[in-house]
């Protein structure tokens, strides 16, 4: 198990949520390619968007279910100021993670995090657990939870 995936397995842990990571053998990259590998609808994917906040700094990590694409403009009504995408050395350096396999939890640096409340529609979801290719199922109850994040209109 890759130093990543470890580290969020025991992020979990700590947090006192337990997860089952699977490796899926094949890239959970995309939320079309996260569904496919999860035998699951797209909207029960939880894609991870890295954001920093254009005047503060402050790493920002918006939740967005994966059938929906993060409004800019609503989000920064959300978080305060404007938002910009972090690229992809900023989130390695930043979260642990490489673009693709960005986790909800066990960041390096704790990002202020915003949920998309159309995840809330579904029983299980299925977020990113560290790799390309690692994802675990849970509850949007239980993700907001672990995470802190507060739900919102995002997409």
């Amino acid at each position: 198990m890759s130093k990543s995936v470890k580290r969020v397995a025991r992020a979990a842990s700590e947090l006192g949520y337990p997860i089952e990571i699977t490796r899926m053998g094949e890239t959970t990259r995309t939320a079309e390619d996260a569904a496919r590998a999860c035998d699951c609808d797209v909207s029960q994917i939880v894609k991870s968007l890295i954001f920093r906040g254009r005047d503060s700094g402050d790493l920002i990590l918006l939740l967005i279910s994966g059938a929906n694409q993060a409004d800019l403009d609503l989000a920064a009504k959300v978080v305060g100021e404007p938002l910009v995408r972090a690229d992809a050395s900023e989130v390695r350096t930043r979260t642990g993670f490489a673009i693709g396999g960005v986790s909800p939890i066990g960041h390096l640096e704790a990002p202020r995090i915003f949920m998309d409340q159309d995840l809330q529609s579904h029983e299980r979801i299925w977020a990113a657990a560290g790799a390309p290719d690692a994802v675990f199922p849970t509850t949007p109850d239980d993700l907001a939870a672990m995470t802190k994040a507060q739900w919102a209109e995002l997409a």
